[in-house]
């Protein structure tokens, strides 16, 4: 977006229109002044500008979730960032003195037109306000004059209703100077009343049209189309009420048709759509939340799947994420074994720490190669979503410290490899419910009377055993299935790519920290429960 707002920009210049202007310093003032004294007026050459401005909102719903009105949370935002980016004096000056833009009558390319009213309103009071103070004075000042109170008394009450008038206005400026539109809505959200205030959406409705208005004036005064981009995100970590409020933001914000408004609506409908169908927004719609996404939203995007060199973008974008903790534990250990040096050596356990910390910066660069590497097949299972790429990556170097320090260098290398414990990470990450169902299987079997050996076997051919089993219990592990990526890629991953034995599966497990061990205990009971039910006479 900012790539076709330069290249508009460019564009209308190499036609020979002129150049836009800022409201900031010079423009600052020539603003204040047509504010004042000006009224704008939509022309032919303005409807025909093809050169715009985006001015770009994150809100993030997260960090309003907490507050009782969440779509609250949205407008203010809106109102904050607006005059944040123009400054809060000609907002402040519109409030009071600023007038929406008219369309041109004809084909006049006027686009300023003085308010004659304002200026005759204006240059009276001033002129009222001169001959109250020069009658003022003249009965002050005069000798033959000074004994006629009734003058100073004309003369004190014409001055003082003329300058009243002024300083009313200038108050009127000063209010809006320092109590912002944001802090209006928090005033009106935080009364006691709030629940039973009539006409509070009017009011926030108000307050919405006056900076519709407001963005109006700067289109005519910046020479360029103003628009303002709303990034929603992390709507799908709040509770469906606030979901469904946010919605409702949008479309008041929306409801005129020419609102300068763009909503970036960045959610996942799997779990928006239950969150609306709890909702009373449902209601005329058969309780769909899908046929209540497709009216709300004019343009849908849903985001494809993630290409190989995408997908290693990905990987590269998270891995230099952890590059800075990398070097300062190469540098760390460096200072170590300097300092260890110096001081004659220290004792057997902090050396055989510090060789196992140092072999596990080698052992992660080996193993980010490898899941960065294109020509690899562990790369083809990473997933699409960026947050599971960021979770693999945090994920890897603590796996490979854990089995450094648990088994040992010279063990660990003699039986694992980074490239094995990377895959590892990667399976527990896509695959969690399968893996649990597999390892919970092998843990059964070794626990079972007589003790069954299956070290031996590999971790696939456990798995498909038991898969009749695992398909019996899909009604109450439903929610965990869901968690699972392709079963067909699962299958490849573990009978072809990445064989995994029983014993490998072991000493994984002991140094595992992305899988959730309550998945595990979970299937165990009911594993239990049905073999105690299929025992029982």
């Amino acid at each position: 977006m900012r790539e076709e707002m330069a290249q508009r920009e460019a564009a209308e210049l190499l036609r020979g229109r002129r150049k836009p202007r800022s409201p900031h310093g010079w423009g600052l003032l020539v603003a204040l002044w047509l504010l004042a004294f000006y009224e704008p007026v939509l022309t032919e050459g303005h409807l025909r500008r093809k050169n715009l401005e985006f001015i770009f909102i994150r809100f993030s719903a997260w960090e309003f979730a907490g507050c009782d009105k969440l779509w609250a949370g949205l407008v203010t935002t809106l109102c904050h960032r607006v005059r944040q980016h123009f400054g809060a004096l000609p907002l402040s000056v519109f409030h009071v003195l600023g007038s929406r833009p008219r369309f041109a009558s004809g084909f006049s390319q006027r686009e300023w037109i003085l308010k004659k009213g304002a200026c005759l309103r204006l240059w009276g009071l001033l002129l009222v306000l001169a001959a109250g103070i020069a009658i003022l004075l003249v009965a002050l000042l005069v000798p033959g004059v000074k004994d006629h109170q009734a003058l100073k008394v004309v003369g004190s009450a014409v001055a003082s209703l003329s300058g009243s008038s002024l300083l009313l206005g200038a108050l009127s400026i000063l209010k809006n100077f320092l109590v912002s539109e944001k802090k209006k809505i928090e005033r009106l959200t935080n009364s006691d009343r709030f629940a039973g205030q009539l006409g509070f959406m009017s009011k926030i409705r108000g307050e919405v049209e006056v900076l519709v208005d407001f963005l109006a004036f700067m289109e005519v005064f910046e020479r360029r189309r103003l628009r303002v981009v709303l990034e929603i995100t992390s709507l799908d970590l709040c509770y469906p009420e606030k979901v469904a409020g946010v919605f409702n933001a949008m479309a008041t914000l929306l409801s005129d048709a020419n609102a300068p408004f763009i909503f970036l609506l960045a959610v996942d409908p799997s779990v928006i759509v239950p969150c609306l169908e709890q909702t009373g927004c449902m209601k005329g719609l058969a309780d769909n939340g899908y046929a209540y996404l497709n009216r709300a939203v004019s343009l849908p995007f849903s985001i494809p799947e993630m290409g190989a060199r995408s997908r290693l973008r990905s990987v590269e974008a998270a891995i230099q994420t952890r590059e800075d903790l990398m070097y300062r534990i190469i540098a760390g250990n460096v200072a170590k074994t300097r300092g260890a040096g110096g001081s004659g050596g220290s004792g057997g356990a902090g050396t055989g720490w510090r060789a196992a910390d140092s072999e596990a910066v080698a052992w992660i660069h080996e193993a980010f190669r490898c899941l960065h590497d294109a020509s690899d097949v562990l790369s083809r299972y990473l997933p699409d979503n960026g947050a599971n790429v960021r979770r693999i990556v945090n994920t890897v170097p603590i796996t490979l410290r854990l089995l450094l320090h648990r088994s040992g260098a010279a063990a660990a290398a003699a039986a694992l490899s980074p490239r094995a414990a990377a895959a590892w990470v990667v399976l527990a990450d896509r695959w969690p419910c399968r893996l649990s169902w597999a390892l919970q299987c092998l843990e059964d079997a070794g626990q079972s009377l007589p003790p069954a050996d299956p070290s031996g076997k590999s971790l696939w051919s456990i798995f498909r055993d038991n898969a009749a089993e695992l398909n019996a219990l899909r009604q109450p592990l439903g929610k965990v299935l869901s968690l699972d990526g392709d079963p067909e890629l699962f299958q490849a991953f573990l009978a072809r790519d990445f064989p995994f034995s029983a014993a490998e599966a072991r000493e994984f497990l002991a140094v595992t920290v992305n899988l959730d061990h309550s998945i595990r205990r979970q299937m165990g009971l009911l594993r239990g429960l049905d073999r105690l039910g299929k025992a029982a006479p």
